[in-house]
């Protein structure tokens, strides 16, 4: 007797190795960790992930870069580039005090490993797409409220750059005092393109 796949254990795998990785990047992590971490067995992981770490690490980056879009895209919508930008700040606060600063951003952890190989990784082009697609909705939402369109792009850039810095910072220090003095910054940076 063959048991059916489950979407909520493959989906289980996927999020425990964001979350994995967003701890130990992705050199440090094997996909045995990965099911161990993910309370999934091993046979069951590669059920779901035959090609190896590379497809689930592809999959934990698309699945991070999915749920924060999804957050943000409902923050920006309903109120604004000004608070969509504080919800993306307060997203990762959360991540780093909730997990005593042991966590960071999956998206970011795949983006700074040397490929193995000469190859570009699926993971890797997975993690520029997701960069894309949160300066787009960030620069969508800029435009709306009224920056003009190399403005917003150049804007919606450096606050995803400078957000993925700061929880780097933020887990060397032990501290959101990075975050804090970021935030502060960004949100004047948002409001004099909006109102200018």
């Amino acid at each position: 007797m063959t048991t059916k796949p489950s979407p909520q254990a493959r989906q289980r795998i996927v999020a425990g190795a964001a979350d994995m990785i967003s701890r130990r990047g992705l050199s440090a992590t094997s996909v045995r960790e990965l099911a161990k971490f993910a309370r999934a067995p091993l046979g069951s992981t590669y059920h779901y992930f035959p090609q190896g770490k590379q497809q689930l690490a592809t999959e934990a980056v698309r699945y991070t870069g999915e749920t924060v879009s999804a957050a943000l895209r409902a923050e920006l919508q309903a109120a604004g580039p000004t608070a969509g930008l504080r919800a993306f700040l307060d997203l990762w606060r959360d991540i780093v005090i909730r997990t005593d600063f042991h966590a960071g951003c999956p998206v970011l952890a795949v983006a700074i490993e040397e490929p193995p190989g000469d190859e570009i990784p699926a993971a890797l082009t997975a993690a520029a797409e997701v960069f894309d697609a949160w300066e787009a909705l960030l620069a969508d939402s800029l435009r709306a409220h009224g920056a003009g369109p190399e403005q917003a792009a150049q804007l919606a850039t450096l606050i995803v750059a400078a957000v993925e810095g700061t929880v780097a910072m933020c887990r060397a220090k032990r501290s959101t005092q990075p975050l804090d003095r970021t935030a502060e910054q960004l949100q004047a940076l948002v409001l004099n393109a909006i109102n200018s």
